[in-house]
């Protein structure tokens, strides 16, 4: 099943790629701007403060925080390869960081903003000269990836898996919903993101999955 595994990742590699050079040569222009302003127009200013406060889950802070603890607990019980694979947040998030280095891709405008959230987390300091691919999808996808795998091969009986999956779903649905609504990202760099996450996601899967569950 790690064989599987590493496919699937190596799968998401080339379709991120591939969608990445898409971006690259704009053809995502017409798309992006009408799904920000078919969400914004459809969606009640209400949901503001809600939507401001759950983008926090996909933060650099929680997400790779949550992964240190994780990574922390392999330690505890002397799972090497565990440690690497939750370790792997940072090269996806480096890997994050030089796609809005390099492929020209402008984020929305101001007046699509509509994040009401002041925060003084240092990650909202900080910026780049594009917005592709999304860091909270590409974080939030890693850590949904590794536990839906986790899913898929563990012994637990259909419905259980069920209810996890469809709350992981969810999870990465309002995520992504939240980042185009919210002006600071367009569908382009949301799904850049999920293909990146998936990639890693997988590829750390590998690492951190015990054999008997893979």
């Amino acid at each position: 099943m790690k064989t599987k595994l590493f496919l699937l990742s190596l799968v998401f590699v080339l379709l991120f790629t591939y969608f990445s050079y898409t971006v690259a040569k704009e053809r995502w222009q017409k798309t992006d701007f009408d799904t920000t302003v078919k969400l914004q127009d459809h969606i009640s200013r209400r949901f503001d403060e809600t939507f401001s406060y759950f983008s926090l889950l996909g933060s650099v802070e929680v997400t790779i925080g949550l992964c240190l603890v994780f990574a922390f607990l392999a330690f505890l019980r002397k799972r090497w390869l565990a440690i690497a694979g939750w370790l792997m947040i940072v090269p996806a998030s480096l890997g994050e960081i030089f796609g809005k280095l390099v492929v020209f891709h402008p984020g929305p405008p101001v007046l699509f903003h509509r994040s009401i959230l002041p925060t003084s987390l240092p990650s909202f300091y900080v910026h780049t000269n594009f917005s592709y691919p999304s860091g909270h999808m590409t974080r939030t996808i890693f850590i949904i990836t590794v536990f839906a795998s986790a899913m898929i091969f563990s012994s637990r009986n259909f419905h259980y898996r069920f209810i996890i999956f469809c709350s992981l779903a969810a999870l990465a649905f309002l995520m992504a919903l939240t980042r185009i609504y919210l002006g600071e990202h367009w569908l382009s760099d949301v799904i850049g993101g999920t293909l990146l996450g998936m990639a890693v996601g997988f590829f750390a899967s590998v690492l951190i999955l015990r054999k008997q569950k893979v």
